[in-house]
């Protein structure tokens, strides 16, 4: 579990990972912190403007540094998300940042798909839906933002996947949860 502090910390870092690439374009280095924020955890940056989404790229899995995890999903949401075009310099002091540090993603298992629904808290837990070559997550606060109930966050994280949103109910379809703790900017 981090601290407010902790939280602080990778919002200032990712908004400075944002500025430093948008006015010199570059990568910032990694900041001097305390050893914790150095660990492998999954992370994902979610940049909003005016209430709406701007931009969410991250790490589902914990395979790099949190810091720097937190440097390259803030850099690649404010450029690289095809959902939305690159945030300009002048748009980034209108953008709230939200880091989401995610738990390790753990496979539901269940012998009816019809369970699933039981195995998921929402407004705990993320969903990543994976079937063959598509997956697709959403993060726990989406499901509570748009009012989602278990049923309907299923399928909406089958959408996200590129998927039909009854895909869930196939038997080769695999469903896991996460949680994520979620530090956002103060306006």
């Amino acid at each position: 579990m981090l601290s407010k502090e902790d939280g602080k910390l990778l919002i200032k870092v990712a908004r400075k990972a944002i500025k430093t690439y948008l006015e010199k374009g570059r990568i910032i280095d990694p900041p001097r912190i305390p050893s914790h924020l150095k660990e492998k955890m999954g992370v994902f940056v979610t940049l909003n403007k005016n209430g709406d989404l701007r931009g969410c790229i991250g790490f589902p899995e914990p395979i790099k540094p949190l810091i720097e995890g937190v440097i390259e999903a803030a850099v690649a949401s404010a450029t690289s998300d095809p959902r939305f075009p690159p945030v300009t310099v002048e748009e980034l002091e209108k953008i709230q940042i939200e880091v989401s540090v995610l738990t390790k993603p753990e496979l539901i298992k269940v012998e009816d798909p019809r369970e699933y629904p039981k195995r998921i808290k929402v407004g705990v837990d993320g969903l990543i839906i994976e079937k063959g070559p598509y997956k697709g997550l959403l993060l726990p606060q989406v499901a509570v933002e748009w009012g989602f109930d278990e049923e309907e966050f299923l399928c909406n994280t089958c959408l996200k996947a590129g998927l039909p949103p009854d895909c869930w109910y196939e038997q080769d379809t695999k469903v896991y949860k996460f949680q994520a703790q979620i530090f956002q900017e103060k306006n």
